[in-house]
Formats: C-alpha cells, structure tokens, sequence
C-alpha cells in the first residue's frame, strides 16, 4: 500500500532555475529563413505565371514578395499573444490574492462538482440520498484509507469508531430531509479530522 497522501500530491514546490551556460540564438538564423522563404515563394510565382504565358519582371517580383513576407512578419510581431490553452491563468507576478470566478479553472471546476448536486437537492431530498451522500462515503472511505488502511467496507467496526457515531449514522442511514448548510459544515469538519 502506498503511503503517499492526498496533501503531498497537491504540494507544490517551486523548481529551481536552470544552472549553466545557456544557448545563444543565432541572428543570422531568422534572416536566413526569411530569404529562403522568399526565394522560394519567387520561384513557385516565377514557374506559375509564366506557365500560364504571364511576363513578370524579376525585380518588380522579388520586391513584391519580399514587401509580403515583411508585412507578414510585422502583423505577426505587432499581434497580442494568444490566449493560454484551456483557459488557464497567466502568472503576472504578484497576485492580489482575491480569486477571479469568470475563469474556467480545476478549482472552479471541483466547486461545480457540488454546488450543482447541492442545489438540486435542497428541494428534493431523494436527490441529496443519491447523489451527495456516496460521494461523502467515497470521501470518508478515502481519507479513512489513506491514513488508517481501512474502509467501511473492508472493516466496519474500525470504521465506525475512526467515523465517530454522527458521521457513522450519518453515512450509513439516509436523512429524510437534506441536511442543512451548517449540518453539513459539521459534517465535512469531522470528515476532514479523520
């Protein structure tokens, strides 16, 4: 069995910064593959216009698909840079520490996981039975296993005095009316302590 915890997996620890020499860039590199781009878009337009009987001058040409290719790589230097991927944040330095709720992000994501079910079930408790219960047994089976080797399958009697009796009854027999918000706050406190 594995002794690794839920917490070390969500540590984070800031990687160190790369020590040594590092690879200069080439400025030649950049002007080399702009010539080479342009010599061949000069030789794909020269071979296309005269196949269909076109006379373009050499220079005038040239000029022009250079003037292209510099317009090109203005608009794509003058371009804002594109949003992250998935939505994510992008580290700006210090943060002001208050949270943006508009971006799609895990943590958003995991608060939707049950502030929806939550809601059904606060007119209909057969929803909370259904749905929210299992996953505070999922929870406290976890947490139970994580820490102590057991779940309430594998050895209820432990389970029960590592639960304690509100949260045993709590899991084991289902509540007739969904519990309220400071029910449930106790609730997750003594999950969280196990």
């Amino acid at each position: 069995m594995s002794s690794t915890s839920i917490d070390d997996l969500l540590a984070f620890e800031e990687e160190a910064a790369p020590v040594g020499p590092q690879a200069r860039a080439s400025r030649w590199r950049p002007v080399l593959r702009f010539l080479a781009w342009a010599a061949a878009l000069v030789a794909v337009l020269l071979v296309g216009l005269r196949a269909v009987g076109l006379q373009v001058s050499l220079p005038v040409l040239i000029a022009g698909v250079l003037a292209v290719l510099a317009v090109r790589r203005v608009t794509a230097l003058l371009a804002p840079p594109p949003p992250p991927p998935g939505g994510g944040r992008v580290g700006t330095g210090e943060e002001d520490g208050s949270y943006n709720w508009g971006a799609r992000d895990a943590l958003r994501s995991a608060i939707n996981q049950w502030e929806r079910p939550l809601d059904w079930s606060s007119s209909r408790p057969e929803r909370f039975t259904g749905t929210v219960l299992p996953r505070i047994g999922e929870l406290a089976d976890e947490r139970m296993r994580l820490k102590h080797g057991v779940t309430r399958e594998s050895d209820p009697a432990r389970a029960r005095v590592l639960l304690g009796d509100r949260l045993w009854t709590f899991l084991e027999t289902p509540p007739r009316r969904t519990p309220s918000p400071r029910d449930l706050a106790v609730i997750v406190a003594e999950l969280e302590s196990i």
